[in-house]
């Protein structure tokens, strides 16, 4: 047996000198520029700076919104410093994203003032721009005296802290693609960059090359060889040198990264790039997404989903005319508890075989389902990308992959190595592998985690850099699915908020219309087009994407059935 969890340990660092020592923190905020580009900066930048007169708690208070501009090395928050500590203050160690910021007078003396400075950390922003969530404290002291009838800060601890309100005025999120480990798929890498500078495109190639985040990495493959250089922007072509050795095969993937990049940031719809003044790609002067739709990272939000749905034990079709069980073997199974349907047409169904076991059963569609693992309990399985192998948990604590052989049918289990969840308390009740494989989300004791899957081989799997998002739900989560976005859809038990939505990184949690739904909502499911979530009463669905309307619809031909929704992928 797994050795029983334990309650991760809540940060409270009584300074922020004293949060760097217990924390691992980026070495630097600004991306580093790769080759001779160097980033132009807009003029307005410079014109924050302390206001005249200024009270000294209004002028750490606007300290703080300068510290969210790192354009000039922060040029614009060091205005609010005194002389002498304006150019040996470093914010490149630390940037620390807190919900709001609280100052309290300490004490007075010889003309000094000095405030405590208080706040609850929900994330930080580390290399390149990429979030990682974060749940502790920070106590920082500040300290100011009057030079010449004005306050300026003449003590404050390294590294910069910004409100969340000032990510989001400053800061806006973009997507970076790297393939996954097989190099067939391409993997989101959310990243938060500064608004405030007019190269984005440059930023985003920058970063490219610099390669993912370290939180997803371990899911990632890289293709670019390490003195790969961006050398600019020249007349409305990405240039590039330091591939030459690359396989032609190897440059079209990279030309189908730096081409879904730059389209999805809505940078540039065409793109010219050349390695060594030659072509990135023999053939291809101008690239669309087009050229490269095999690669399509958002393939999955183009199609048109099927919904089934498990109803009283059974696995129904749910068509236009309403729903029908299904042929087949799988039709005449009524003791499913959940159940999975991959794009390639194979369920995976959790049956209840007596009071105290259940058993994952198995199998392609109209075909015969072989019986695997059991337990005293299942979590709803998820397939893996390829369709032919399904992740549960057993017993709220055993991760195991089950593997069908296409060829023969016959199934093979393995345990998925989970020991970074071990310092988490709680049992495992819902695992959902993301559309790309590479991140899994985890429902434990009614609070949400990511992680990123890595495989050491073939048949390997282990879940690392575990994170607990959307801490505004912890203990109350039921249910969870991934978006064709990369975002979370989360059914919870309270009445006032029983929906939610979790942005990829954590960065964000926000309830999603209530209008009829009845908690506890314990089964969710997207489509592109169409949410769906099983409440107290029925199973209901909401057009994505933003609809005016909060009022949820139920299903038609299961009105008043209250049915748990499948969406292959």
């Amino acid at each position: 047996m797994i050795p029983a969890r334990r309650t991760l340990a809540v940060l409270s660092c009584v300074s922020l000198t004293a949060l760097v020592g217990c924390s691992t923190l980026p070495s630097n905020t600004d991306p580093q520029v790769i080759g001779t580009f160097v980033p132009h900066e807009r003029a307005e930048d410079a014109i924050v700076e302390p206001r005249t007169d200024s009270d000294p708690d209004l002028l750490i208070r606007d300290f703080y919104s300068a510290a969210a501009i790192p354009a000039g090395n922060y040029a614009a928050a060091r205005t609010f410093l005194a002389s002498d500590i304006a150019n040996t203050w470093d914010p490149t160690n630390t940037v620390l994203v807190v919900d709001s910021i609280d100052l309290v007078t300490s004490k007075m003396e010889d003309g000094a003032l000095e405030y405590s400075v208080r706040g609850n950390i929900i994330g930080r922003l580390a290399d390149g721009g990429a979030y990682v969530p974060d749940n502790s404290r920070i106590e920082a002291t500040v300290r100011l005296r009057q030079f010449d009838g004005q306050w300026r800060i003449t003590d404050l601890p390294t590294g910069a802290v910004i409100e969340r309100t000032e990510l989001r005025n400053r800061y806006r999120p973009q997507s970076l693609y790297f393939y996954d480990v097989t190099q067939r798929m391409l993997v989101a890498d959310r990243r938060w960059l500064y608004t405030g500078r007019d190269s984005i495109a440059a930023e985003l190639v920058t970063l490219l090359l610099q390669g993912p985040s370290s939180d997803i990495a371990p899911a990632i493959s890289s293709l670019v060889p390490k003195d790969a250089t961006f050398l600019g922007l020249n007349e409305g072509v990405y240039e590039f040198s330091g591939m030459s050795g690359m396989s032609q095969e190897e440059r079209l993937k990279f030309a189908a990264q730096l081409v879904w990049t730059l389209n999805n940031a809505e940078v540039a719809s065409t793109v010219r790039a050349t390695i060594d003044g030659g072509p990135m790609v023999d053939g291809m002067e101008e690239m669309t997404i087009d050229d490269f739709a095999e690669f399509n990272p958002e393939v999955a939000a183009q199609s048109v989903a099927k919904l089934y749905a498990v109803n009283d034990g059974s696995l129904l079709d749910v068509a236009s005319d309403g729903p029908v069980e299904l042929s087949g073997p799988a039709g005449q199974i009524h003791d499913i508890q959940s159940a999975d349907i991959s794009d390639e047409g194979v369920v995976a169904a959790v049956r209840k075989r007596s009071k105290d076991e259940s058993q994952l059963s198995m199998g392609k569609l109209g075909q015969e389902l072989g019986d695997s693992v059991t337990g005293s309990t299942l979590a709803r399985p998820t397939f893996e990308v390829g369709g032919q192998v399904a992740w549960t948990v057993v017993d709220g604590e055993h991760v195991v992959r089950v593997t069908r052989s296409p060829a023969t049918g016959e199934l093979s289990t393995s345990e998925v190595d989970t020991s970074a969840l071990d310092a988490i308390d709680g049992e495992i009740s819902v695992i959902r592998l993301s559309i790309t494989g590479a991140r899994i989300a985890m429902i434990i004791d009614g609070s949400i985690y990511t992680g990123v899957v890595a495989r050491a081989t073939s048949g390997e799997r282990r879940i690392v850099n575990v994170h607990q998002v959307g801490p505004e739900l912890t203990g109350s989560a039921l249910s969870v699915e991934w978006q064709a976005d990369g975002s979370l859809l989360v059914g919870t038990s309270a009445s006032n908020s029983p929906v939610w939505r979790v942005e990829q990184d954590g960065s964000a949690a926000t309830t999603l219309p209530t209008g009829n739904i009845t908690a506890p909502v314990v089964a969710v499911a997207a489509s592109p087009s169409t949410l769906y979530v099983t409440d107290a009463h029925a199973l209901l669905q909401l057009p994505a994407g933003g609809a005016e309307s909060s009022y949820w619809r139920e299903v038609d031909g299961l009105r008043g059935v209250r049915s748990s929704p499948i969406i292959p992928r």
